[in-house]
């Protein structure tokens, strides 16, 4: 894909590898998506970058006081976060937008290495089944509770974990769903809202 270029990138030179997670190491949101778009994350080399998912998700992330900016275009683009850091079940751009199964386990220790360099996570916002799926077993919370225990997908359900770290799951805003209506921007802020709701709750101490 990072060779089969849409005409409108003919110019760039694709990052066409693994795309790593990107944000504050002090987070206290943590982020997790699906996959690199074939040409967003796969393309610029920076999640939820040059798409419009990521324009929906840093547009919220600026409004709500998380990101430096409104729009991520590049992985140069001089955009920071703040108190959030955005990562994803698969970290290369799957055939169809579908990760596989084998795609998802084989990625699954990197999730579960930036579960580990984030120890002050409170809140995991996780887009859409998959996401939320593959952070509970890459966190240890799938084989830990008991599957009538375990937080369940549902648009904007919130569960809180033995830990205190609350859940909090959302549709994944793929054009797929945003253009649809499934996921409507009001819907899309109340998530972010509940958010910032029970991030109000704790203290954030230096990293």
């Amino acid at each position: 894909m990072a060779r089969d270029k849409k005409r409108e990138f003919l110019d760039w030179t694709y990052w066409g590898k693994p795309v790593p997670g990107v944000g504050d190491p002090a987070a206290r949101l943590l982020v997790v998506g699906l996959a690199p778009a074939a040409h967003g994350a796969n393309r610029t080399g920076r999640m939820f970058t040059g798409d419009s998912s990521g324009d929906w998700l840093y547009a919220a992330l600026h409004r709500y006081g998380f990101a430096s900016r409104a729009q991520s275009v590049a992985r140069d683009d001089g955009l920071t976060l703040d108190d959030c850091y955005i990562t994803a079940a698969a970290r290369c751009a799957p055939p169809g937008n579908k990760p596989s199964r084998v795609e998802l386990e084989r990625c699954r220790p990197y999730l579960a290495a930036d579960v580990r360099l984030l120890p002050q996570v409170r809140v995991v916002l996780t887009l859409g089944r998959i996401a939320h799926d593959s952070w509970l077993k890459a966190a240890g919370w799938w084989t830990t509770l008991e599957p009538r225990d375990r937080p369940q997908f549902a648009h904007g359900a919130v569960t809180t974990l033995p830990d205190g770290v609350a859940v909090v799951a959302s549709y994944h805003p793929s054009r797929q769903n945003t253009n649809t209506g499934k996921l409507t921007r009001a819907m899309w802020h109340q998530v972010f809202e509940q958010v910032r709701r029970l991030l109000a709750t704790g203290r954030r101490t230096p990293p």
